[in-house]
Formats: C-alpha cells, sequence, structure tokens
C-alpha cells in the first residue's frame, strides 16, 4: 500500500502487465488495477517466499532491491517488520454448477476455516456465496432458484450464529455472477472493517464467469481500491492453464497476495490456507523511498532479489502518479 505526505487518490483504469500467451489473449480486456496519487514518499507493503513458498522472516534491506519505473533503488527511507496481526477475513465462495464435483469438498473447507476462527479470536470471519441455488425460504418471492446476486450468509461471529449444517445445505446452481461477487465481497469488507485490522479475501472458484453485470475490470478495480489480499483457491482442473485459471492469478497477483490450488498432490487443505494467510502477515514487511521521479503516469514497481535469487517477493504492481495543481 503506498502512503503520502500529502495525499490526493483517485483510481485509475486498470493496466494489465502479465505477459501474453493465447490463452491470456481472451482476457486482454483486463488491466491490471494500480493506485493514481500525488506522492512523495512511496510505501511498499510486501512479504516474501523461498522456493518451497514457505515464508521468509529474516530479511534485511540489503536483501532486495526496488525497481521503479525502470530506475533500480537500493538506499530507502526506512526498511521494517510490518505489525499487521489482526484479520478481517470475508470468504467468498463459488456455489455454482462450473466447480462441479469440487463443490461438497469446498462445503467442507470454509466449515473448517469457521470453526478454526476459535483458535484466533482477535479474527472476524465472514462467508458469501454466489451461484447456489437458495432454498425457498431465502429467496425473494418471484425470483429463479439460481442466486443472481452473491449473498451475505453470515457477517462476523460466523462460529456461532452459521452452522455447518447450513452450508451443507447449499446446492449447486446454474449461473456463475463471479465478477458480480468480487465487487459485492470487497464492498462488504469494507464496509465491516475493523481499525488496525487488516482485509483478506479468500475466494474458493474456478475463475470463471458467466452471467455477471460487472467485467472483469471492474472486480479487479474493486480489490485494489477495497486494498484488501486476495487468495484464490483454485477449484478447477489440474492441466492446461484456461482463462478461469488465469483470472485468480491476476486477481491475486494484483492484490499482492497468492494462488493456490485445491486438488491432487498441490491439494491445500482450510489449515493450510489460514496458516499460509497468517505466515504471510507474520513475514510482512514495509519499504519506504523518495519518489524516483515527478513524471505523471504509471509507475511500475518490482520488488527483486540480489542475493538469494530464489526468492519471491508478493506486493501490489504499481501506482500513478499524479502532479498536484498549482
Amino acid at each position: 500500500m503506498f502512503a503520502a505526505r500529502q495525499f490526493r487518490s483517485a483510481f485509475l483504469n486498470l493496466l494489465w502487465l502479465t505477459s501474453l500467451s493465447a490463452a491470456q489473449a481472451a482476457l486482454q480486456d483486463t488491466a491490471l488495477p494500480t493506485y493514481r496519487t500525488s506522492v512523495s514518499e512511496v510505501r511498499v507493503t510486501f512479504f516474501a517466499t523461498d522456493e518451497n513458498g514457505q515464508p521468509v522472516t529474516d530479511l534485511t534491506s540489503s536483501d532486495l532491491a526496488v525497481v521503479d519505473s525502470e530506475q533500480v533503488l537500493r538506499t530507502f527511507r526506512s526498511f521494517r517488520r510490518s505489525n499487521e496481526t489482526a484479520l478481517d477475513v470475508v470468504v467468498v465462495l463459488d456455489a455454482s454448477q462450473s466447480v462441479g464435483p469440487r463443490f461438497q469438498f469446498a462445503m467442507t473447507e470454509v466449515a473448517q476455516i469457521v470453526a478454526h476462527e476459535q483458535s484466533i479470536p482477535e479474527d472476524n470471519v465472514s462467508i458469501i456465496s454466489f451461484g447456489d441455488e437458495s432454498p425457498a425460504g431465502n429467496r425473494t418471492p418471484g425470483t429463479p432458484a439460481a442466486s443472481l446476486h452473491p449473498v451475505a450468509l453470515c457477517a462476523s461471529g460466523c462460529r456461532t450464529s452459521y452452522s455447518a449444517s447450513n452450508l451443507q445445505a447449499l446446492e449447486s446452481g446454474t449461473v456463475t455472477p463471479l465478477f458480480d461477487a468480487l465487487v459485492f465481497g470487497v464492498e462488504f469488507i469494507s464496509h465491516h472493517r475493523r481499525p488496525g485490522a487488516r482485509q483478506i479475501l479468500i475466494l474458493f472458484s474456478d475463475g470463471n464467469d458467466t452471467i455477471s453485470l460487472h467485467s472483469s475490470r471492474d472486480a479487479l478495480q474493486a480489490v485494489t481500491e477495497a486494498g484488501a489480499l486476495v487468495y484464490s483457491v483454485d477449484m478447477g482442473n489440474l492441466g492446461q492453464p484456461t482463462r478461469g485459471c488465469l483470472f485468480l492469478q491476476q486477481l491475486s497477483r494484483t492484490s499482492g497476495g497468492r494462488y493456490l490450488f485445491m486438488g491432487s498432490a498441490r491439494k491445500k487443505s482450510a489449515s493450510d490456507i489460514l496458516e499460509t494467510v497468517l505466515g504471510d502477515l507474520r513475514a510482512s514487511y514495509v519499504v519506504t523511498y523518495a519518489l524516483p521521479n515527478h513524471l505523471a503516469g504509471f509507475h511500475d514497481v518490482r520488488l527483486l532479489p540480489t542475493r538469494n535469487l530464489n526468492l519471491t517477493f508478493h506486493s501490489r504492481n504499481g501506482y500513478y502518479y499524479e502532479t498536484s495543481p498549482h
């Protein structure tokens, strides 16, 4: 996240920053969202993982360089560990037909995440579903069984107010308003924001969308504006990259979160997911540096290892600089 001594913030359209491939060409209408702001100092929050995907907790400022608009920076104004420990967690659950036989497994995983809340009393966990066959008692008269709108199943205190049996009662639907659900989810998490808590969105989906009023561009923009870390849990099939898979990867990369996979040898359980989130936060850092130039427009930001080339840094991908009016 980038801060400024004199802050004027607005948000621009998105900018696509990934390399093209045949599958990615289908996503050419999607761009990478970034901040646009007037700044004199840039602040980057990030975490690092090693070659095994494990968080690194002993970094020093000499372990990385920042590349800001192709200018390499090795001297920083500050470098410190982040103190983020409290979380606001929103689980967004794809209950549509496209996730197929993995739907019930996802139900179990989400129920376990809710159950794990008791081991982290500071946390706040909420659940949102989309694309499910809503029980008749929960539908507005006259609406179709397949929910066209995301629904907040519970808001905080889910462990006591919403049992696992409620989740298991959900039935897979036929439509997939994924982009609408993401916009709904980040608005929800913004409205339920607690001071001092880091917003985490855990998305269970295959990344496909069939009916949203919002576009993928809208969804990515909403995620960026909310400032939430997105952990995408891919419920698709292993194999060749799909459009949905690429969108989930882009979603997590844009927010500075992680892309995970639910299935086969790379299977992630609910406890694995929570441990990944908590481990990343415990190993997060904040680096600040002077704005390298005052050219208006997009500043691409990359964090690169200087000594251990096996490290991977996870952070937002850039910002826009806007000159202040005189």
